[in-house]
């Protein structure tokens, strides 16, 4: 057999993948990734709601600083497989930290899972922390998130310390999860559920076009709701209520998010925004009538249809989210911390001792608080 013939019958070798990575800082580069984005969100199994395109562009737009944008795009072969959005802070100690400032319970980049180690590790070394006192700070970050692999690859200064406390529950009919309670807690809830099916109250899903109205229903409850207790001075102003219409309403269109609204005697009562992802759902927000808590359950009810959302949607859990209020815990939920990641440059060991510092402080001020 001829040279040519042999080496025709040869297999041929794939090229090795080419690999590259983008820092991108434009003010509108979420807007013109968003498709490429959540594409990639949907390749990715730790991605929650806060991740997702529309959210983190929306609250850009209403609590971003011009200028201040950060994007880092890890790409296999052109396609995108690694993506984050930071903000980088001012002051003497710079640095990055991820978006959401206290309005997201859950942070995170996203990782195509395909290829989560070798994109984790191209995506640290993009990461433009080099000066000792530049450092990403990430607060809220789920202990599967995939921004753990990132964790994992760096190659400089890293700490890790406990953050919020989330709770969740399975995603499975209110009467099976009636079983994780005591006898006599679960009797009194049974009481309670079936005076609110006695009661009339009608529960709807809001649909698209009826969500900018529906939250405005839900602030103003929410604001009846707490007024003699207290708000969130943060969810009285006009940012607030624009960031949640517009990031509630791309997250409602692509089926990442429900708003339900309860009427009783033709009044509406209380309204819930529940959020989606594969893996969970969060009861983000409600606003209820004072004057339905003297009459209803309000937990009860707002679980219900939540229960009955996040189960038809198949997904396994139902997330209670940042918070220890007593009326999550009736039901027994299980609990595991979120964590605060520390990113810094090799050989920085004073400013890390400064930076995990100031964290030991500010945590210590939570824990008392």
């Amino acid at each position: 057999m001829s040279t040519e013939a042999r080496a025709a019958r040869l297999p041929v070798q794939a090229a090795a993948p080419a690999w590259t990575t983008e820092l991108r800082r434009e003010d509108d580069a979420l807007d013109t990734l968003a498709e490429e984005w959540d594409d990639l969100a949907a390749r990715c199994r730790t991605a929650t709601f806060f991740q997702a395109a529309d959210w983190q562009r929306s609250w850009w737009r209403h609590y971003g600083r011009p200028g201040a944008l950060l994007v880092v795009l890890v790409r296999r072969n052109g396609r995108l497989v690694g993506a984050g959005a930071f903000m980088r802070r001012g002051g003497p100690f710079g640095g990055l930290t991820g978006l959401g400032a206290g309005l997201a319970d859950y942070s995170d980049v996203l990782l195509d899972d395909e290829c989560a180690d070798r994109a984790a590790a191209e995506f640290a070394a993009a990461l433009p922390l080099t000066r000792p006192w530049h450092w990403l700070e990430l607060r809220e970050v789920h202990p599967e998130a995939a921004v753990q692999r990132v964790y994992a690859q760096w190659h400089g200064a890293r700490r890790r310390y406990r953050d919020s406390l989330c709770q969740y529950l399975p995603a499975v009919p209110m009467e099976r999860l009636l079983k994780r309670v005591p006898g006599k807690t679960a009797q009194r809830s049974r009481v309670k559920l079936r005076k609110i099916a006695e009661a009339g109250v009608q529960v709807r899903t809001t649909p698209v076009a009826e969500v900018p109205a529906a939250l405005e229903g839900l602030l103003r409850l929410h604001f009846l709701q707490w007024q003699e207790r207290g708000v969130t001075p943060e969810h009285r102003t006009e940012r607030f209520a624009r960031h949640l219409t517009e990031s509630t309403t791309g997250l409602v269109a692509t089926g990442r998010a429900a708003v339900h609204r309860f009427h009783l005697d033709g009044e509406l009562v209380a309204v819930n925004l529940l959020l989606l992802c594969p893996s969970f759902g969060g009861l983000y927000m409600y606003g209820a009538h004072p004057v339905l808590r003297e009459r209803l359950d309000i937990a009860g009810l707002l679980f219900s249809a939540a229960l009955d959302e996040t189960v038809g949607a198949g997904v396994p859990l139902l997330g209670l989210l940042r918070g220890q209020e007593p009326y999550k815990q009736r039901w027994r939920p299980d609990r595991l911390a979120n964590q605060r990641l520390l990113l810094g440059p090799a050989g920085a060991a004073p400013a890390a001792v400064v930076r995990a510092g100031a964290v030991r402080v500010r945590q210590a001020a939570a824990d008392v608080l």
